[in-house]
């Protein structure tokens, strides 16, 4: 555990955290290509808000935690760890580009004796099969002789303030029972609730995928249930709370799954397991059915707006919310983007308020405008799709033109305020 000197690759929502507690027990460098997003660092602010800026600025302060993107400031380090996005296609096959560009970083500066560990998502021998052959071609060193591996599979939970990275329990794994040893000494050094050391690198990368895609699987029950149950005109959420006086009844509620994880990980295993001969019929139609949830809203709000008599041509609609999550400002994956594109085939007149969500990257990223300041108009329908703590608050009675619809994504709106819920 002496003189471990330690750079975290890519400062993200799982680098940053990472990086920051880690530089309470060693020598620690953040490094990221994006020169704007470490100067931001530098000055103690974190855009994505999963580091206090307090405690950010606490790390540079006291524990000489500093960030860069320059290569010559981590050279000097033993220990590093990768965690870049791992994102999918426009068809979504998996892209293993950021991962893989993350590992001719890390060929660049890797010398005799170190660590490299990924916590990238990923399907099972990514890292061996993927990762390491780029490190040996950059380098020069050879795997597991000159240089050796381990993978931390991250279980970052955006704008969850209470599973935050050192109460994670982490999976850990290493290329030797050596290695595997150290590695997890290293993350068991600052995590509260330690570790589970894995017997080798795939499982550990198997673990993870089946994580995200096993919430997949049951969130897709719940919405394959909320369509059957509406068409049936029973509330899917008093359904629920029956079923939920049952012992063993796994609550879960139906919803829009985005965000880089449940939406994006299963991929990987899908595309992985044909591979090998294996069709998972399971995973892919839920995927199927969760990807389907956002015109399903839109589809549901408009029979609401008809049976009501309000005009859908040209209606004015207020979306609440952007962000994939509640109280967060990530906007990865968003399924609201979904919701915009059904409803905008009718009118032009969409609203989108979320006070978390970055104006200019829904921009970028998606081409919407969106705003962060709630207009003072009256709207014919309005759809709750995140439950930010903000929009507790909200009259949307007031919000409403006569006759208007109210339409309740999650399930958190009282009963007598909405026209139908998912």
């Amino acid at each position: 555990m002496e003189n471990i000197k330690i750079a975290v690759i890519g400062l993200g929502y799982v680098g940053l955290p990472l990086a920051r507690l880690f530089s309470t027990k060693f020598d620690t460098v953040g490094f990221d290509v994006n020169r704007s997003r470490v100067a931001a660092l530098m000055d103690g602010h974190d855009t994505t808000m999963e580091v206090d800026d307090q405690l950010l600025q606490e790390a540079i302060k006291s524990h000489g935690f500093r960030c860069t993107s320059e290569l010559d400031d981590i050279r000097a380090c033993n220990f590093y760890v990768v965690a870049v996005p791992t994102p999918v296609d426009e068809n979504n096959r998996p892209d293993l580009t950021p991962l893989l560009k993350a590992s001719e970083t890390v060929g660049k500066v890797i010398g005799k004796g170190d660590i490299v560990v990924y916590e990238s998502t990923v399907y099972p021998g990514v890292t061996e099969e993927e990762c390491l052959p780029v490190i040996e071609k950059v380098s020069g060193l050879k795997y597991n002789v000159d240089f050796f591996a381990g993978y931390s599979p991250e279980r970052i939970n955006p704008g969850d303030k209470e599973h935050t990275v050192e109460k994670i329990k982490k999976v850990t794994s290493g290329s030797t029972p050596e290695i595997a040893d150290k590695v997890d000494a290293v993350y068991n050094s600052v995590l509260v609730n330690g570790t589970h050391k894995a017997p080798s690198i795939k499982v550990a990368e198997a673990s993870k995928i089946i994580e995200n895609s096993q919430r997949d699987v049951n969130i897709a029950f719940m919405n394959e249930l909320a369509k059957i149950f509406n068409a049936m005109g029973i509330d899917t959420h008093d359904v629920i709370d029956a079923a939920a006086s049952k012992w063993n009844f796994i609550r879960l509620n139906p919803g829009l799954v985005g965000g880089h994880c449940i939406g994006v990980d299963p991929y990987y295993l899908i595309q992985k397991a044909q591979v090998y001969g294996v069709l998972p019929r399971i995973m892919h139609a839920s995927r199927r059915l969760n990807d389907g949830m956002g015109a399903y809203v839109a589809n549901q709000t408009i029979k609401c707006m008809n049976k009501k008599g309000v005009m859908v041509k040209d209606a004015k609609i207020l979306i609440l919310g952007f962000t994939f999550k509640e109280n967060c400002p990530d906007i990865r994956n968003t399924k609201i983007v979904d919701v915009y594109h059904t409803l905008s085939e009718y009118t032009s007149n969409i609203t989108i308020y979320d006070p978390w969500a970055d104006v200019e990257k829904a921009v970028s990223e998606y081409g919407i405008a969106i705003v962060n300041v709630l207009p003072e108009e009256r709207f014919d329908a309005i759809i709750l799709g995140v439950a930010h703590r903000q929009f507790e608050q909200l009259n949307l009675k007031a919000l409403l033109r006569e006759g208007g619809v109210v339409y309740d994504v999650k399930g958190v709106l009282p009963r007598d305020m909405v026209d139908d819920r998912l």
